[in-house]
């Protein structure tokens, strides 16, 4: 059983790199180019042109690995139809802002229809298809309860939450999809720990396409994964956490890769808050994200990208830590290492629109010409 998640983690990251090698010259030969955003840090400026779409080999590395193991069981063959499908949304995003050479693909509204779209089928696969239960597990309690309709909503807030908190990472060489390694590994490890072997060799697999990918994406990258990786990544890391909470009472399964991307998520909830509070689109790019701050602080990308690395396996060994706890003390762990977070991340700006956004600017100039 042991061996079976490291033969999945090899095979996938290995293949990974084998297509990597084939498909930057093709990209590159294709144009499919980043455009850097004006209002990114200036550091950035240099990727420009860096080719995109990474996502591509990563996600057809996974598929590859699944079909040869004839992984036939149906919650993984939904997982992947579904994976396929937000691989395909980002793709078209990425395909769009190569075509007509600017950094703005599909617009936030066509972007969320499509990933309404693909967590409601998620809905219907899994509950009419398996014939799995209107039900979650309470997280640090032995319940779970019904939730009735209420859970098509309730699915559709963490897919497309967790969908936009990963893409929103990806914005330094190997920071989203270092990231997404640790968390990964770490539900992959819970899985191993409880027998939960559907999921966990699904989840290995992509974790082993993320190490592959960090060949060619760590500082300096050789290209970018596009939103073709981030979407379906954190689409990964939302459907198995809710898949595992309907299969099992078990609430672990829910807690341990939502709390592992507690910086993503976190970072992800305080942006929406500063632009709400600072009167911008909630979908408004700005560069007063956490890794933008620490930037700012004169930290290298490696530095940042390092701590980056060191909060997510934090938050993942805390993750695995409080599902052998107790219920009061599971829950105060996570909420003290969350506030003392956030107090940090207050502390270093994220809650100010320091810099402003280009909605700011544009609505900035617009008063100006008015005048």
């Amino acid at each position: 059983m042991e061996s079976n998640y490291l033969i999945y983690l090899a095979e996938s990251a290995a293949l990974t790199v084998i297509l990597g090698f084939f498909a930057i010259p093709l990209l590159k030969k294709l144009k499919a180019r980043q455009s850097i955003r004006e209002e990114g840090p200036k550091s950035h400026r240099v990727k420009n042109g860096t080719p995109t779409m990474g996502g591509l080999f990563m996600l057809l590395a996974a598929v590859l690995v699944v079909i040869f193991n004839k992984m036939i069981d149906p919650s993984v063959l939904w997982l992947l139809f579904l994976t396929l499908g937000h691989g395909v949304l980002g793709f078209l995003d990425d395909y769009i802002k190569a075509e007509k050479k600017r950094n703005l693909g599909l617009t936030a509204k066509q972007k969320m229809l499509g990933q309404i779209i693909l967590a409601v089928l998620f809905c219907w696969g899994v509950v009419d298809t398996l014939h799995l239960p209107y039900s979650i597990a309470i997280p640090f309690t032995n319940m779970d309860i019904s939730i009735g309709l209420l859970y098509y909503p309730f699915v559709v807030l963490v897919i497309v939450g967790a969908s936009n908190a990963v893409n929103l990472t990806d914005g330094l060489d190997g920071l989203a999809s270092g990231c997404c390694v640790i968390a990964f590994s770490a539900y992959a490890l819970y899985c191993y720990m409880t027998g939960f072997n559907d999921l966990g060799y699904f989840i290995i697999i992509l974790a082993g396409a993320c190490i592959g990918f960090l060949f060619f994406n760590y500082h300096p990258a050789k290209i970018f994964m596009g939103d073709t990786g981030s979407m379906f990544l954190g689409y990964i890391i939302a459907a198995v956490s809710v898949m595992g909470s309907m299969k099992t009472a078990a609430a672990a399964v829910l807690v341990v890769p939502l709390v592992a991307l507690a910086v993503p998520i976190t970072d992800t909830f305080l942006a929406i808050i500063r632009r709400k509070s600072s009167g911008v689109p909630i979908f408004s790019p700005d560069k007063n994200h956490l890794h933008h701050r620490l930037l700012a602080k004169g930290l290298t990308q490696k530095q940042v990208v390092l701590i980056m690395y060191a909060l997510t396996a934090f938050f993942s060994c805390v993750a695995l830590l409080v599902i052998h706890l107790r219920t009061l003390m599971g829950i105060a762990i996570v909420v003290i290492a969350l506030i003392l977070f956030i107090l940090w991340a207050r502390k270093l700006g994220v809650m100010k629109e320091i810099v402003p956004s280009p909605y700011q600017m544009e609505h900035k100039k617009d008063k100006k010409e008015e005048k």
